[in-house]
């Protein structure tokens, strides 16, 4: 006895068929795409990958001691876009890392600024409370007009998490900007 009755076997031949037919379709779709990717939605992975990995952002040229940091605050530029390289070295000295919202460099870059290459410490001042072992990190946007997107929000989240992880910073040393509390 066979296993598919003769009654089944045009079933079969039209459903391979169909779905000879769409992986057909769908490989000249993707070919004609060639590299350029659908537009990029809120989680589009192409655009995520094409970012520098948090680990390597992390990295400076100059010895990490394990004891050097303690504690982290996040702040907002104060301005609707910009990264290191608009910001004509403004920005680079306040801060050690800058995510950046897309409007100006990549939604979601982490800019790593000389000031964290040479482990140096930012001066504190009459605009912040840290200390000589604050790491600080500059969300580009004002967090009332030009709030942080999803991707500096992800991205600022595996920042810390490397950050914390690497120089043993606890939760409770993290400082966020008072209006995103």
């Amino acid at each position: 006895m066979d296993d598919f009755p003769m009654s089944n076997q045009p079933r079969v031949v039209k459903v391979l068929g169909a779905l000879l037919v769409s992986m057909t379709v769908g490989a000249f779709v993707l070919m004609a795409l060639g590299n350029n990717p659908p537009s990029a939605g809120p989680f589009c992975l192409s655009a995520y990958y094409r970012l520098t990995s948090v680990d390597q952002a992390v990295r400076s040229k100059a010895c990490q001691a394990p004891n050097r940091w303690t504690s982290i605050e996040i702040f907002f530029s104060g301005t609707k876009s910009g990264g290191l390289q608009r910001s004509a070295g403004a920005i680079d000295s306040i801060c050690h890392f800058v995510v950046c919202n897309g409007d100006g460099d990549g939604d979601g870059e982490i800019q790593a600024t000389e000031q964290w290459q040479k482990q140096w410490a930012i001066q504190p001042s009459r605009t912040w409370q840290g200390s000589d072992k604050t790491i600080r990190i500059c969300l580009i946007g004002d967090g009332a007009h030009t709030l942080p997107t999803d991707y500096q929000l992800k991205r600022l989240e595996m920042l810390l998490e490397a950050l914390c992880r690497k120089f043993h910073i606890p939760a409770e040393s993290v400082y966020l900007p008072t209006d995103c509390q």
